[in-house]
């Protein structure tokens, strides 16, 4: 039989009879279907894969801490790659001493979408921890315009996370108290000071992505956070929504890795001097010194009367002005000398 001929046969047993009742859709009664028949097994393997990808959730998130080793023995550069794993994920429990801020410092910022389309990058999160991984701060910061993108498949921030939100100039006074005469570790810092509206010495900023690319520890002269963690601890971070306390820890471990060769690049910081910065202060249950001499000041000190030159003016009597002016002519050759113009006889 040729296609044509089937087609036709098709519709015509496809149209209902002229003058009788319309077809009626009957449900497929599963029960009656053998599970050695065609039927059976096609309907059966729809619904294994409608079941396999459930309506909103085409994907299956699968927990990154499943594939770590927490338990290895390995050490890298003196570091044991289990211990630096666990930072990652804050498993570890920190004693009272770990828990300060120390001398270096990791940050890392989140940003959401304002503008037109979400398209401008506004500050939303901020998170610092120290050398061991304790958080020293953690703020969600207010935003000053609406929100047209949370961006949440990548900031992991939401709505609810403004609740409690902070204004920005008081995070703002919050990190440069907190970062002030210590180190900071980022990657791509720029980035976060430039959202901070900071500024900070370059001697005291340690960059990762700049380090690892000058050190060649990576292939790639602006090498993502994400890639250079799995190469360096064999972590995967950031596969859906990002958390800033964890790409924080994971920049700060990076950093331990490398920190004897990376810091032989920076000169030591020189220790502050006691009492540099503090004003003299005045002691009054001391006696007032002597007063000085004039035109002589403290030893060292320049006071500036020595350039003062006081004219004292020199005033006449009236009596002396007044003989002086009268019958001035009388005077002329009272010393024996002929005045000018006179003839002596």
């Amino acid at each position: 039989m040729s296609a044509s001929a089937a087609k036709k046969i098709f519709q015509k047993a496809k149209k209902p009879e002229q003058g009788g009742p319309p077809h009626k859709r009957r449900k497929l009664d599963r029960s009656q279907l053998s599970s050695g028949s065609p039927c059976a097994a096609l309907v059966f393997s729809q619904d294994t894969s409608t079941s396999a990808f459930p309506r909103g959730n085409s994907t299956t998130v699968i927990d990154p801490e499943l594939a770590v080793d927490f338990t290895t023995s390995e050490t890298k550069n003196g570091e044991s790659l289990a211990t630096l794993r666990k930072m990652i994920f804050g498993r570890l429990e920190y004693t009272s001493s770990q828990k300060d801020p120390g001398k270096y410092l990791a940050i890392d910022c989140e940003m959401v979408g304002v503008g037109i389309d979400g398209e401008e990058s506004s500050l939303a999160r901020v998170s610092i921890v120290n050398y061991w991984g304790s958080v020293q701060l953690d703020e969600f910061v207010k935003q000053k315009e609406r929100v047209a993108d949370y961006r949440t498949k990548w900031s992991g921030i939401r709505p609810s996370d403004m609740v409690k939100a902070k204004q920005f100039e008081e995070v703002q006074r919050t990190v440069a108290a907190l970062t002030k005469d210590r180190i900071i570790v980022g990657h791509a810092v720029h980035n976060d000071l430039k959202v901070l509206l900071l500024s900070h010495p370059g001697a005291c900023i340690r960059d990762t992505q700049r380090l690892a690319a000058k050190h060649n520890v990576i292939n790639s002269k602006r090498p993502a956070l994400r890639n250079l963690v799995k190469q360096e601890l064999d972590v995967v971070i950031q596969g859906g929504e990002h958390s800033s306390v964890t790409d924080a820890r994971a920049t700060m471990a990076v950093f331990r890795l490398h920190r004897k060769e990376w810091e032989k690049g920076f000169k030591p910081l020189p220790a502050p001097r006691a009492g540099a910065s503090k004003k003299r202060k005045f002691d009054e249950s001391s006696e007032p010194a002597e007063p000085s001499p004039p035109g002589e000041g403290r030893k060292g000190v320049s006071s500036g009367l020595s350039t003062i030159v006081k004219r004292t003016p020199q005033t006449k009597s009236k009596s002396t002005v007044k003989t002086a002016s009268n019958n001035w002519w009388t005077t002329l050759g009272a010393s024996g000398i002929a005045g000018k113009g006179s003839m002596k006889l």
